[in-house]
């Protein structure tokens, strides 16, 4: 039924039920009521379908625009997708360039093996010097001593922080004590002699030094009149000062070096100097070989590296260390403070091995060392114990008389 028609057809009705309404009977009083129900049907469907129409068109509206924001969105993938084939056809032909580059470059098989040979010629020369230097480092000093016991411990003084560093110079007929305090400083301390340090509290030190550069840690050494230190904010770098005229002497990167503490309980030195009768080393953990401890030896003139060892010492626990004879000594303890115990040791010379020594105790006390220095000629140990200035007599022996105990 069309627009048109529905009207009609309404004063069509009208007009017959005014027509009968005016003749009055009752069957047409009838008639008039169930034609005023049908015209309220008719009316009711009329708007229902007026609604269902205004809701399809609202709908049509909707699919319209969501349909044009899909086309947006196709067009922009395709242009994305079209931009990156072009740059991979770019690539491609860049590819093509390079390998078409290389294949001229490529050399004879011929060339490769005398590069191969030359190489392994190298490889050869560089393993002989290194052995060469590990033999001249071992017949420096006819120097078979090992750790036998740690005796008597004797509290010297107590001064300064609870961490810090004092020792003596091992030079012959040097009889100099020096003392650091704190882990960050620039300040060194010299007394002419353990006597001159061990006087009252309000007696001046013979010398104060304040140097050219800060240091950290307390791994630090006088030996023949120069102090070699670690460089405060620096990840490896070695300062050697003169303490005569309080300049640098010399300085060096040790690679590999200052990543890692090289004791878990001493957080604050990433690099221990140490002196025994060989002479100077440096030792440090390097986390590329599990945080086990690394032996180096420095040449005490120009601070070149002359050989250096990877040890199966752990880092871990550790407290300290210190060499006699070219052997490392590692000092073990817990965090909360025990009894010390030499529980690793690495021997450059590989006479002593530590799966075959016994674990070596020092005296009976609660101790927390934050530095540990070997006088090679006073067989002394120059710890610092949580502020106190304690010195370990320490009893050695020949290689070949150590025994398992």
């Amino acid at each position: 039924m069309s627009g048109r028609e529905v009207p009609a057809l309404l004063l069509f009705l009208c007009l017959t039920v005014s027509s009968v309404w005016s003749q009055g009977s009752p069957q047409d009083n009838f008639i008039i009521q169930y034609l005023e129900r049908r015209l309220a049907q008719v009316e009711e469907r009329l708007t229902h379908c007026e609604q269902n129409t205004v809701s399809i068109t609202q709908k049509t509206y909707d699919l319209s625009s969501e349909i044009r924001g899909y086309l947006s969105t196709v067009n922009v993938l395709r242009s994305e997708v079209k931009s990156q084939v072009d740059s991979v056809s770019v690539r491609v032909d860049r590819v093509e360039r390079e390998l078409e580059y290389l294949e001229n470059k490529i050399p004879l098989q011929s060339d490769i093996e005398m590069e191969e040979a030359l190489l392994e010629q190298q490889i050869k020369a560089a393993e002989l010097d290194q052995l060469k230097k590990k033999a001249t480092i071992s017949l420096e000093n006819d120097c078979n001593t090992a750790l036998s016991q740690i005796k008597s411990l004797k509290i010297v003084k107590k001064v300064g922080d609870s961490y810090g560093s004092w020792f003596k110079d091992p030079s012959a007929g040097s009889d100099k004590v020096y003392l650091l305090s704190g882990i960050h400083n620039d300040t060194l301390l010299e007394y002419v002699s353990l006597q001159s340090f061990t006087e009252r509290t309000s007696t001046p030190p013979a010398k104060v030094h304040q140097l050219p550069f800060a240091w950290q840690g307390t791994g630090h050494v006088v030996y023949d009149g120069f102090l070699y230190y670690h460089k405060a904010d620096t990840a490896n770098q070695i300062l050697k000062v003169d303490l005569l005229s309080g300049t640098v002497a010399d300085n060096t990167l040790l690679p590999g070096a200052g990543r890692l503490p090289v004791y878990s309980l001493n957080p604050n030195t990433y690099l221990d100097m140490a002196v025994d009768e060989l002479g100077l080393w440096v030792i440090y953990a390097d986390p590329e070989y599990g945080g086990n401890l690394v032996l180096t030896k420095l040449d005490k003139v120009n601070l070149a590296v002359d050989y250096t060892w990877d040890t199966q010492c752990k880092s871990r626990d550790a407290e300290g260390a210190f060499l006699i004879c070219g052997t490392l000594y590692v000092v073990y303890n817990t965090r909360y403070g025990g009894r010390s115990t030499v529980q690793c040791l690495y021997d450059i010379h590989d006479t002593i091995h530590s799966d075959e020594s016994p674990v070596i105790f020092f005296p009976k006390r609660y101790t927390s060392h934050s530095s540990i220095h070997y006088h090679p000629g006073d067989k002394q140990l120059y710890t610092w114990d949580d502020g106190y200035q304690t010195i370990y007599n320490v009893e050695t022996r020949r290689n070949d008389q150590v025994s398992v105990e």
